[in-house]
Formats: C-alpha cells, structure tokens, sequence
C-alpha cells in the first residue's frame, strides 16, 4: 500500500503536517481540556505519554496490509497546533477521525481539515468506503462528517453513529 507522497497537506487556513512524537508536548496542551474527551471516555494524556503514543503511531501498524496516516493541525495565522486528523486504511476502507482543541472550536478547523482528509485519502489511495463514528449525541461532529461528504447510515457500533461515504471513481 503506498504512503502519501506530499509531506503535507495544504487548506485555505491549515496545513496538515505528518504526525511526529516531537509534536506531542504541544499537542497535549492543545488536547488538555477534559471536555474534549465527553464523547469518547478517558482523561487527556500527559506530555509523556502523548510522546509514547505518538511514537507508536509514526512507527505504523504492526499489519503490513494496515496503513496509519496521522496528521497535526497547524494554523498558519496563528503559528500553533489546534488539533489532529488521522486515517486508518485497510483494504478498501479508509476509516478517518478528527479532534480540534477547545479553543479553537467554532471556527471550521474540523471541517476544513476533514474535508482535506477526506479528499487526500480518497485521491491517494484506492478506497471504496470512507467510514467515522460519531457519538449520537456530537451534534459538532456530526456536522463536520456531513461536510465531508459522510452520510449517517443509522448503523450503531460500539454506541457511535456510522457515516459513511463512497467516493466516486
């Protein structure tokens, strides 16, 4: 399966830049609100262990047919990082995700860069589904799926909405 040949990813306001552990102290200051983790359970991780799961993430799937692809957030006015987006691409599937850090709510990061996500994984990579789950209650999140082109298919796994979009070839 091949890799992403651009370094990044480039939108009106952001550029999606290749995950790296070195992000992760910044990154868990952007991911330290523990509202961000309402929907999805857990606390926010320390900068430490940020690093840790970074790490393992840049290293890849331990399944060769298994392709992680991570990317930072970072907002050109501003000079920071102010979320995440991530793709997991399996055979056909391309199952994606997206976080945005309290402060910068509201703004359309989350759907800027998930539109983006979703147009790289699908120009890149020879999928035939893109999936996400949404909690029922992310009205939020929901919105950025629909943006997206995701369309909720009233399919529950593990108490989340799945969206789904099948991209024209």
């Amino acid at each position: 399966m091949p890799r992403p040949t651009e370094p990044s990813v480039r939108t009106a306001r952001l550029d999606l830049v290749p995950l790296r552990a070195e992000h992760a102290e910044e990154m868990a200051g952007v991911l330290s609100d523990p509202a961000l983790h309402a929907f999805t359970g857990g606390t926010p991780d320390t900068p430490r262990a940020l690093r840790a799961r970074y790490e393992r993430l840049v290293a890849g799937s331990p399944d060769p047919a298994v392709l992680w692809l991570n990317w930072v957030l970072r907002e050109r006015a501003l000079g920071c990082l102010v979320g995440t987006v991530q793709a997991t691409v399996s055979g056909g599937t391309a199952e994606v995700a997206w976080v945005v850090g309290t402060p910068w709510q509201g703004r359309g990061y989350a759907t800027e860069a998930a539109r983006a996500l979703v147009q790289h994984v699908v120009r890149v990579f020879p999928v035939r589904t893109v999936v996400a789950h949404v909690h029922p209650g992310h009205h939020a999140s929901a919105a950025v799926a629909a943006a997206a082109g995701l369309t909720a298919t009233g399919e529950l796994q593990a108490g989340e909405v799945r969206w789904e979009l099948t991209p024209r070839r």
